[in-house]
This record gives C-alpha cells, structure tokens and sequence, in this order.
C-alpha cells in the first residue's frame, strides 16, 4: 500500500534533543495513522546551518518543497508560532488538507471495532 505523505509541523522550542524526540513521536503517530511523514527537522540541521543566511533560505525553500509534495499537512503540539502559521498558509494555497495530529489518528480509527482499536 502506498502511503500518502504527511509534512509534519509544531512550534519547535528550540531545543535539539526534545525537538527531536518529539518529532520522532508525532512521525511514529503518523505513520501508524498510515502516512509516511516528512518531517524536515529530523534531517535538515543534520547539514544545514541556519546561521548562514543562505543556507537558512535554503532550508525554508527545501521545507516548501516537501510541503508541496504532501497529501496533508499535520500540526502537532498545542502551540502555534509564525512557522507552523507560515506552513498552514502555504498549505491552504496549495490546498493541501491542514490538521491535527489528533485528526489524522481519529480519521484512521473511524469504522473499526473498538476490539480493533
């Protein structure tokens, strides 16, 4: 089964090892939602240095991109900043499908026994 692909979004704290350990946990939900989820701050620091003006451009352009490509766009956490606002309105032009982590794991269990579940 080819699973749609799902940009991952939150208001990042800044942190590296707890941004990253929570983006580890909402790609897990959102794969076992049924998506395969793209989730740029699992890899992009790994070779982006966002201290070089350049470089950051080149990380938001890359982020766009794999936007672009996604089925949805997933918000994660309870917080929104200017980032995850940016993404909304770049997926509503594009009219990429926004919401919530909840939403897409309430999507996915929608018609099944609670046994199931």
């Amino acid at each position: 089964m080819k699973r749609p692909l799902a940009y991952i979004t939150t208001a990042w704290n800044g942190e590296p090892d707890i941004d990253t350990a929570l983006a580890i946990q909402y790609c897990r939900i959102a794969y076992e939602a049924g998506f395969s989820p793209i989730c740029p701050l699992l890899y992009l620091p790994l070779f982006i240095n966002d201290a070089i003006p350049e470089e950051h451009k080149d990380g938001i352009d890359m982020r766009r991109d794999m936007l672009r490509r996604a089925r949805v766009l997933v918000v994660c956490g309870g917080a929104v900043d200017e980032d995850v606002k940016n993404d909304i309105a770049v997926a509503q032009r594009l009219n990429i499908t926004a919401t919530t982590l909840d939403g897409i794991v309430t999507v996915n269990h929608q018609g099944r026994n609670a046994d199931d579940v």
